[in-house]
């Protein structure tokens, strides 16, 4: 990698970045059940309180940080980007953000996080004298908010903030519906103790010709001490400082959001402090480690090892926030599914939650946000649910599971089995063309919003992916005691499988969709999307094709949609609009969906390749999907963290540009297809099983998982694709199913071609 922005620090996952001007800004994300927000390398971000049904409370809108001493002031979160310094780092911990400035003799530190529970932010501002004289300064904090609506121009704003001297806080106070009642909500800022100045609107903090780089208010020497009455509110506080050389002290803001006065007050008298600020951002980081501490990884590569916990933390996120802006049902259940192999337990208390807001038909939502469930039209999100159950009922080995009573979005309640037997009959109910499964409004590919809307429309894709969900369910009712449901859902699969064979396939690899007027969509005959990825990658994964297809069909993979930048989502991009495929037509060439390279599907692809044992390609997959590897990509992405995609050739100056950070499953499913299926680490009712596929230039690899109380130590040796023998604690054992130990076991794993 080029360490030019930023490198881990030595024996630590955390990421150093080593200047604020990079070509985009490098996000981290914290987060509770309640409360998210994220930062960058300049203080950028945002954060919201949400409640069950999806409503929201938006707080903090960007952060700017300043100290200023006399006429002189400068920057100290990361903004201006082209200030002069003695020094500057920003480290990204997974749960706090560290932004280190040394101008002036004055070392500063910038630390942000979420506590566990509260529904607030917190940032420490540390400043140390490190010259030889005493030093009398001002910390100035700030930020830009949407808690009283997002400005306009020529737009009204009628609310007005508060600052209370009684407890040192400005305050936005509004009437709206949360947790299911209305109230009043309070949006507040407070230092610990008291503050030296305040300031309550936009203009008077960053002003109508300021940005956050130059604000007004570091022009005008401080606060003015008001408050915004009819225009667009922020919050800045203001501490004075006094420090002898060499002395350190901090100075502690609460952003947060409060339902009364009291509530407020206690928020600011409880936890603006030093000591809770360290304590709880002690706390709070040994919780996320803890959280995904049940497998890591050992490669050639300390890179790759040091992302991967980034990656298990990706998938904490996900599961419990799916990409942020929204909340994806199919989103947090897949992520939720990834999270098994790292914390099943935890998986498994928020697939509960998510099992929650499905219909009683079977059918789930695509998403539930402003109070609302809100379907839109597509018809995939329910077949997630059958991986993300099986995964956590074999990784936990508890049938009773599948017994836990979770109630449907309407009040009514059925077991975690009716869920999923529901779910499963759903679709199989839900025909179109030639009796494949509608695509309705979309199915995984978002923007196919046009090609079922009449709902004769079907997705070839959706119908494999069903197919897979079934052979999980069958398993699953194996399992829970059901044998006729059991075989009722194979004979259900064969005839599935049967019109999948018969019209999904377009001769050298699988059709992508038939559209309302039974139009092809991904095949030979097309003009433009002759090919889609995804139905190539579950013919594997799902295990349908008859007759090698499934081969020929990876093969054509390689043939059209291999590019020097990572594999192709589809082939050739489209160029005009079509109005029975919809939004995807209308995406630039070579951005995401419309034959882009998105991470998510090479995500798929390496599991569907290691599962193939093509050990080569499991390689270049993972070399392609690695922003520090991808020779186009290097520098440009976060690279503790995956991304959604990167842009295809035909964007000119935006080739090899990443899409956006965090907010997508790439990562989620990067670490899945690491630990399941390179590492081969498969869980089943009677154990672990291994069957990997490493690359071949992996001369030493290792893997620590802890399952159902063992931890396993296992080592690889040779690198084949075919396991020749296992010893565990030096004995051999039959099979490639691991005994349960008490305590650890050393696993030695053989492989030769």
């Amino acid at each position: 990698m080029d360490k030019q922005y930023g490198a881990y620090l030595e024996n630590s996952t955390d990421f150093c970045i080593h200047t604020a001007d990079i070509p985009r800004n490098w996000y981290n994300y914290f987060w509770n059940d309640r409360y998210v927000t994220y930062t960058s390398q300049t203080s950028a971000g945002g954060s919201f309180l949400q409640d069950d049904m999806g409503n929201r409370l938006k707080l903090v809108n960007d952060r700017g940080f300043f100290i200023m001493e006399g006429d002189t002031s400068w920057g100290i979160g990361g903004l201006p980007v082209g200030e002069k310094r003695d020094a500057y780092r920003c480290i990204h911990r997974r749960g706090a953000s560290d932004l280190y400035t040394e101008k002036n003799g004055i070392l500063s530190t910038v630390s942000i996080f979420v506590p566990r529970e509260l529904a607030c932010e917190l940032w420490r501002v540390r400043v140390e004298n490190k010259s030889a004289e005493t030093r009398t300064l001002s910390v100035l904090g700030f930020c830009d908010s949407l808690f009283d609506g997002k400005y306009s121009r020529q737009g009204y704003n009628t609310i007005a903030n508060t600052f209370c001297d009684k407890i040192s806080s400005l305050y936005v106070a509004k009437r709206t519906k949360m947790f299911e009642k209305q109230q009043i909500a309070y949006g507040f800022m407070s230092v610990d103790g008291s503050c030296d100045g305040y300031a309550g609107a936009y203009n008077a903090i960053i002003g109508p010709y300021g940005s956050f780089s130059h604000p007004v208010i570091v022009e005008k020497g401080g606060c003015n001490n008001s408050v915004g009455c009819g225009e667009k509110l922020a919050y800045a506080m203001e501490k004075k400082l006094t420090l002898a050389p060499g002395e350190v002290k901090d100075v502690i803001f609460i952003l947060g959001i409060a339902f009364s006065y009291e509530e407020m007050k206690e928020m600011k008298e409880r936890y603006a402090t030093p000591a809770f600020f360290e304590s709880e951002m002690r706390a709070v980081l040994e919780k996320y480690r803890q959280e995904v501490s049940m497998v890591d990884i050992h490669t050639p590569d300390p890179m790759l090892d040091n992302m991967f916990a980034w990656l298990k933390h990706q998938s904490n996120l996900g599961s419990r926030w799916a990409r942020v802006r929204h909340n994806g049902y199919r989103d947090m259940s897949s992520d939720t599914d990834c999270l098994a192999c790292v914390n099943p337990e935890l998986a498994l208390e928020r697939f509960v939650r998510i099992l929650s807001y499905q219909y009683s038909n079977g059918y789930a939502p695509r998403t539930f946000i402003d109070g609302q469930i809100k379907p839109n039209n597509f018809s995939d999100n329910t077949v997630w649910m059958h991986f993300t159950a099986s995964s956590i009922l074999k990784e936990l080995g508890r049938r009773e599971i599948l017994d836990i009573e979770i109630p449907y979005n309407d009040g009514t309640v059925g077991t975690m089995y009716e869920h999923l037997y529901r779910s499963v009959d759903f679709l199989y109910h839900f025909r179109g063309l030639h009796d494949l499964i509608k695509i309705w409004g979309g199915d995984w590919n978002d923007c196919m919003d046009k090609a079922g809307l009449e709902g004769k429309g079907v997705s070839v894709w959706l119908s494999i992916a069903w197919y897979r969900a079934n052979a999980y369910f069958a398993e699953i009712a194996d399992i829970y005691g059901r044998p006729e449901d059991a075989a009722l859902a194979r004979n259900r699969g064969e005839e599935m499988r049967e019109l999948i064979e018969k019209w999904g396939w377009d001769g050298e690899y699988y059709l992508d969709a038939y559209n309302d007027n039974d139009v092809k969509i991904g095949s030979h005959e097309c003009e433009e999307g002759k090919i889609f990825l995804i139905p190539q990658i579950w013919a594997v994964l799902s295990g349908v094709s008859t007759e090698k297809r499934d081969v020929k069909a990876m093969d054509a993979v390689e043939k059209y949609l291999s590019d020097p930048l990572g594999t192709l989502v589809s082939a050739p991009a489209y160029t005009k609009y079509d109005p029975g495929i919809g939004a995807v037509t209308v995406k630039y060439p070579g951005i995401h969906e419309n034959g882009g390279v998105y991470l998510h599907t090479i995500a798929w692809k390496i599991a569907a390749d290691a599962m193939q044992k093509r050990a080569d390609r499991v390689e270049a997959d993972i070399e392609t999907i690695l922003p520090f590897r991808n020779k186009v990509v290097n520098g440009r992405a976060e690279p503790y963290i995956m991304c959604n995609s990167y842009f295809g050739k035909q964007t000119g100056y935006r080739y090899g540009t990443p899409g956006q950070s965090w907010r997508t499953a790439a990562g989620q499913w990067f670490q899945k297809a690491l630990v399941n299926y390179v590492f081969g680490l498969l869980p089943e009712m009677e154990g672990l099983r291994i069957d990997p596929c490493l690359p071949p230039s992996w001369k030493t690899a290792s893997i620590d998982k802890v399952f159902r109380g063992s931890t396993y130590h296992i080592s690889y040796e040779n690198h084949g694709v075919n396991v020749k023998k296992i010893l565990v604690n030096g004995k051999e054992i039959q099979g490639n199913i691991l005994p349960l130990v008490e305590g650890e076991a050393e696993v030695l794993v053989v492989t030769g071609d």
